[in-house]
């Protein structure tokens, strides 16, 4: 373990998190200190290019001690090599559907706390829908198959400038109120390659353009020699995340929604044939034409013909099949 004064100025970093009564989940990060802020957001290139940058240039805390707070109950766990750390755990009362505060400490090596962060955990009932999406070239326009656009883009743009695809926003706005309550929406899952580097950042993007709120899973930190490879990574690690959330609610349905940019189409096939019972439809943006074959073939090749497959380009194709299926009202 790292001596106190190697980590006195740490910082505690907690994602959303999400899971009901019987097996609750978060997790965050330690680093060594905090991760570059935008004090103002702005056209500068420069500026824009110079914050992405320190993005990357972080420090993880390997080896020390974290504390969650949950009510009553305490649990205790050690940061990963990357200062990764995840709690899970059973409640001892009941929890209600909703968002809840919980609250993660950093422990010196005589337990004193020496940083604290809340974070906010999503509860969904076991009757309502969930939504797991891909990011990049499904909600937000970024190139992922074209790497100097990509970076370009990265680079010039923040996150309120970031474009989204045309009626998106509209979209997951009806499929977070789909047959539910407006005080308790639908779980969004938002499963992507990009790095937690860029949680803040993706995390503005999400409430400035008003999509709802939920968990992001995303890819492991990466350094700042790292950089030009942001994004690229095996899709196994995809695959596991998105199972795992399945695992996690296994009294819920799901709809999986991703583009062909990557291997979004074969992964969630793979789902589709594993849980049939869970999975309702898959989406796919036609991001690639020259995949388009290739996609629809894979989507055709899906064993269970209950679950339902749209390949759009257009998000308003998305929403008139989600309508044609009943998962979305005819008049929204």
């Amino acid at each position: 373990m790292k001596k106190e004064t190697d980590y006195s100025d740490a910082i505690v970093k907690v994602y959303h998190g999400y899971g009901h009564k019987d097996n609750l989940i978060i997790y965050g990060h330690v680093l060594a200190d905090k991760i570059a802020s935008r004090k103002k957001y702005t056209g500068n290139t420069l500026r824009n290019a110079i914050h992405l940058m320190k993005l990357f240039f972080v420090e993880p805390v390997p080896g020390v001690r974290v504390q969650l707070q949950w009510g009553e109950q305490q649990l205790y766990t050690t940061t990963e090599s990357d200062g990764f750390f995840k709690f899970e755990w059973q409640s001892v009362t009941d929890v209600a559907a909703g968002w809840h505060k919980v609250r993660v400490n950093l422990l010196s090596a005589k337990e004193k706390v020496t940083a604290t962060c809340q974070g906010e955990i999503f509860v969904p009932h076991s009757t309502q829908y969930g939504f797991i999406s891909d990011i990049d070239d499904t909600v937000l326009v970024s190139h992922s198959s074209t790497t100097g656009k990509k970076l370009r883009v990265m680079f010039t743009k923040n996150p309120r400038s970031r474009k989204s695809f045309v009626d998106v926003v509209k979209y997951y706005q009806l499929l977070a109120l789909a047959h539910t309550e407006p005080n308790v929406p639908n779980p969004f899952f938002y499963v992507s390659s990009s790095e937690w580097n860029l949680y803040d950042d993706l995390n503005e993007f999400f409430r400035h353009n008003d999509l709802p709120k939920g968990a992001f899973l995303l890819n492991a930190i990466k350094k700042w020699y790292q950089l030009l490879q942001t994004g690229k990574t095996k899709h196994e690690g995809k695959l596991m995340r998105v199972a795992r959330i399945l695992s996690a609610f296994p009294k819920q349905r799901f709809v999986l929604l991703g583009d062909n940019s990557q291997k979004d189409p074969e992964i969630y096939a793979l789902i589709a044939n594993k849980y049939p019972d869970r999975v309702i439809a898959l989406y796919i943006r036609n991001i690639d034409p020259e995949k388009e074959a290739v996609t629809l073939k894979i989507l055709k090749a899906i064993n269970d013909k209950n679950v339902h497959t749209c390949l759009f380009k257009h998000t308003d194709e998305a929403i008139q099949h989600s309508k044609s299926i009943g998962l979305l009202e005819e008049n929204n």
